[in-house]
């Protein structure tokens, strides 16, 4: 292992300043996780506090008001919050014999209780405003408002639930993030550091890179697969999209549409086994399954979704007439498995260890142990295994789980107002009532409000969101538990893609430099598939793997047929150039078969091959 002595010199030589701080701190985190995989803590709220503590920290380091130095109040400031940070999550260390010992609701608060209550959840607020935006702090703001100025509930009573015990910033979801996410988000930032992203790249180009609209093709694959490993649909964007956008501009795509497909592509990521996104970890807890099981459930959802986005760059690269890259431009399969291949070894480690039947946090720590030795199998890659290299990616790993810690940390004081004021029961109770017990109409409505919920935040925290409000209510009407679940986490996700606030879309427009208005539109019209995809399952549960394989089996390939008619019909191509009857006849032929049942598959099936067939005669006579 080669050591970078002159970069390791410098990092200590200056250990106060704020970069290495950060560095240091981030380091310390991932060491510190690592730690606890492997020997355990002896319980859960010590680890919740320490994660917490880690995370409130590195937010005032990443994020400053001000840069320090150019105004001394500010780095003061800064300070302050910093050893505030440390204060409030070292009394929940100091003072747990007393916290589990005392009765909720029944013992009086001490001085300190206030002190350090009233301080975490306005740390956690100012810490989330400064890493994600203001949209999930002023939810937070607006659902603690509710509960002091529109309930009962005592100022006391909110302080011991949302500090004092573990439904509220402590809760399931800063566990999740504790023990799932942030181990998963280090295994991503080592794997990417180690390569991976290049044998992605160069994997999708060898595949598809020659057939028509191949660049657009790179970015499903390649997209698809950093996407699970990421978890984060704008990351994803940033890293796919710089190789991707200007390629699918190359060849002749629109900048929008090819800052829509990138942005697509990435967001759908989060939805791929084996990996996903934090979100999935959270709704396995939520749920009480497994994580396999909920892989399980996602894996035909998503397929289907890059079935579509898939067959809709086909056919809009062949009714403008493209061509793919040219073979010299392309690297070899054999070539691409031959030198870095062996780099695919950490993702079947992952994959291996949980079939096996051990916990994903196993399986990430197996994931984790298993890349630097995979990097270090061949020349090529081996020069990724040095110390600079793997302390950036620990310093990554510990900044990306930081997001994702404050989030969850902020969603557990939107949770804890939930629980304490059963708004959750009211809101249950309010779209039931909206929707006149009509499943469609509320479903409709569960989508709309998971879009609206969603915008702005990462997908952790409109997730866990839409849990509380939405899925009793879908529950309630007859909804299958996974159905209800997968339903608001599809929609969770695809509010990265939903105009007002899109931003994948955002970031994708960033390097294509489309309009964001047409980005928009074309990544609604690339995305078309993945807004049905979950209304289908409601009413199919096959597709979710729930039930018969003969009917498992039917639902997926009358599924499959329909999202391809859908993609046809909207580009306005399928065999050769669609009129505008074809066009009608497609989408037509989509709707019946993405619609549950066999009378109705039937119908869909015969329409699309009357088009098929006359398509074909056009292309005979053409």
């Amino acid at each position: 292992m080669k050591i970078e002595f002159d970069k390791l010199a410098y990092f200590w030589s200056k250990p106060f300043s704020k970069h290495n701080l950060t560095v240091i701190v981030g380091v310390s985190m991932c060491i510190f996780h690592l730690h606890v995989a492997w020997s355990g803590t002896s319980d859960a709220l010590t680890l919740r506090s320490i994660h917490l503590g880690f995370a409130l920290v590195l937010a005032f380091l990443i994020s400053p008001t001000l840069r320090p130095g150019r105004h001394i109040l500010a780095s003061l400031i800064n300070l302050f919050l910093i050893f505030l940070s440390l204060s409030v999550t070292g009394y929940v260390l100091f003072e747990y014999e007393y916290l589990i010992n005392r009765m909720m609701y029944v013992d009086a608060l001490r001085s300190l209780d206030w002190v350090f209550g009233i301080s975490a959840i306005v740390l956690i607020i100012e810490a989330t405003r400064r890493v994600i935006g203001w949209t999930l702090p002023v939810t937070a703001l607006g659902f603690i408002g509710y509960a002091v100025f529109f309930t009962e509930i005592s100022s006391e009573q909110l302080i011991e639930q949302m500090y004092l015990g573990t439904q509220g910033i402590f809760g399931i979801p800063i566990y999740v993030s504790a023990t799932y996410v942030v181990l998963f988000i280090l295994f991503g930032a080592l794997v990417e550091r180690t390569g991976t992203g290049k044998l992605f790249m160069d994997f999708a180009l060898s595949l598809t890179g020659r057939s028509p609209g191949g660049p657009a093709k790179v970015s499903c694959v390649t997209s698809g697969l950093f996407g699970t490993v990421s978890g984060s649909a704008v990351a994803n964007v940033m890293t796919t999209g710089t190789f991707t956008i200007p390629l699918m501009k190359k060849i002749g795509y629109r900048p929008s549409f090819s800052g829509g497909v990138e942005a697509v592509a990435s967001t759908g990521g989060q939805l791929m086994p084996p990996i996903m996104g934090a979100a999935a970890f959270i709704m396995a807890e939520f749920m009480g399954k497994s994580y396999l099981e909920i892989a399980k459930l996602a894996l035909f959802p998503a397929l289907l979704y890059y079935l579509a986005l898939f067959s809709t760059v086909h056919f809009e690269a062949k009714r403008l007439g493209m061509s793919g890259l040219a073979q010299k431009d392309l690297p070899k399969l054999s070539s691409v498995i031959a030198s870095r291949g062996h780099l695919f070894i950490p993702l079947l480690v992952v994959i291996g260890v949980l079939l096996v039947g051990f916990s994903p946090p196993f399986a990430a720590l197996c994931g984790i142990a298993s890349t630097l030795p995979t990097a270090s199998l061949r020349k090529n890659t081996r020069k990724y295994v040095r110390w600079g290299n793997i302390i950036a990616a620990l310093a990554q790993g510990a900044k990306n789980a930081t997001t994702v810690a404050l989030a969850c940390a902020c969603a557990g004081i939107v949770i804890g107002v939930i629980f304490i004021t059963g708004l959750g029961l009211e809101f249950t109770n309010l779209v039931i009532g909206a929707a006149s017990n009509h499943l469609v109409l509320a479903l409709f409505l569960t989508m709309l409000a998971g879009i609206i919920l969603g915008m702005g935040m990462p997908t952790a925290a409109a997730y866990i969101m839409q849990t509380a409000l939405l899925v009793p209510a879908l529950v309630k009407l007859g909804v299958i538990v996974e159905a209800a679940h997968m339903f608001v986490f599809f929609f969770a996700i695809l509010s990265a893609i939903t105009p007002p606030v899109a931003l994948a879309v955002y970031a994708a427009n960033g390097i294509s430099q489309g309009t964001i208005w047409e980005s928009s539109l074309a990544a609604l019209r690339l995305g078309a598939a993945g807004y049905i995809i979950p209304f289908m399952f409601v009413f199919s549960p096959a597709l979710l793997m729930v039930g018969p394989t003969q009917e498992i089996v039917l639902s997926i390939g009358s599924s499959a047929l329909g999202v391809i008619a859908l993609s046809a019909g909207l580009s306005g191509f399928f065999m050769t150039a669609a009129s505008s009857m074809h066009r009608l006849a497609l989408i037509t032929s989509a709707v019946f078969l993405l619609i549950p049942g066999s009378t109705s598959d039937l119908v869909g099936l015969v329409l699309m091959s009357g088009i098929s067939i006359s398509q074909i005669y056009l292309t005979k006579n053409d």
